[in-house]
């Protein structure tokens, strides 16, 4: 498989698990893609494609499989790479944004000169469904006054209404595929 293949194709190595991690959601599982070497090979390029003439200088991956992509990612765009993790686990000094789930809160943070002003940076993870993970990665970088040239997904579940958060915030969303239900 190439960049030039279809989505179907890269659709159909997504793993679907029912009533996970409750009853009535489906579970995307990008595992199975990212265990098939020409299909993430294809999703790393397609998702750093519409940025390759953008001067991205970092990418800012949101934990945890934001990491596996958000480093293939850079390594293409031939940038760096912030990662932005769960409270509690970078060893310096941090800034974090909260931000809702379903079941409560979270709160996501960075190293808090990871970042410059002014610093081009996009921004990835593998799904984006409510948003509230991605909108809190948009307020970190806000804050830290670097300059978001977009958001890359894998996934949209558009039905929940991430992609148009984001375009509330001013920022551009590009994701591989969507599936339809949560």
């Amino acid at each position: 498989m190439d960049v030039q293949d279809g989505a179907e194709e890269l659709k159909s190595l997504i793993r679907s698990i029912p009533d996970y991690p409750k009853k009535g959601i489906i579970f995307r599982d990008v595992t199975t893609l990212f265990g098939d070497a020409r299909g993430f090979k294809a999703a790393i390029e397609r998702m750093a494609a519409p940025y390759m003439a953008a001067g991205v200088q970092s990418v800012a991956g949101i934990e945890a499989r934001g990491f596996i992509l958000g480093g293939a990612i850079a390594d293409k765009l031939g940038c760096g790479f912030v990662p932005f993790r769960k409270k509690g686990k970078l060893p310096w000094k941090t800034i974090g944004q909260e931000y809702t789930l379903e079941y409560g809160v979270d709160i996501i943070e960075m190293h808090e000169d990871a970042i410059d002003r002014g610093e081009r940076i996009l921004i990835v993870d593998d799904l984006i469904a409510t948003g509230g993970t991605a909108e809190a990665a948009v307020k970190l970088v806000q804050r830290s006054r670097g300059e978001i040239v977009g958001a890359t997904f894998i996934i949209d579940l558009p039905e929940l209404g991430g992609m148009k958060k984001l375009a509330g915030l001013g920022i551009k969303g590009h994701a591989l595929m969507a599936f339809e239900g949560h």
